[in-house]
């Protein structure tokens, strides 16, 4: 990724936001202490690869949504309420929205080939 560092903290504290979740819950996702969610957020820091990763899975994005400086991506949503989840609990739900990413990439393939042929 080219992207800067302040975009991608922007988004991250963005889709956290959006899906309810605090910098305590991210940190405890990630195996983190607090302060570097904090400092990612602020674009004071950088996340690994592997950390993005793990992000867009619990979000519910494709990685590509931290690139991008306007809220394009729709994260997958779910019923369910932030306040109430556990550490065990996010690590669930980021294999299921991981599944259903999965999915949707693969529907557009299909698509993709049916349009093509």
């Amino acid at each position: 990724m080219n992207y800067s560092i302040e975009i991608i903290g922007a988004r991250i504290k963005s889709l956290r936001e959006n899906s309810g979740f605090t910098q305590s819950n991210v940190a405890n996702y990630l195996k983190v202490d607090q302060s570097l969610v904090s400092m990612v957020e602020k674009g004071k820091r950088a996340l690994t690869s592997d950390m993005l990763d793990k992000l867009a899975a619990l979000f519910g994005v494709p990685v590509s949504a931290f690139e991008e400086s306007d809220i394009t991506v729709k994260p997958l949503s779910f019923a369910l309420r932030a306040s109430e989840i556990g550490d065990g609990d996010l690590e669930v739900l980021s294999a299921i929205n991981r599944i259903a990413l999965n999915c949707n990439f693969m529907t557009q393939l299909l698509e993709g080939e049916h349009a093509d042929g």
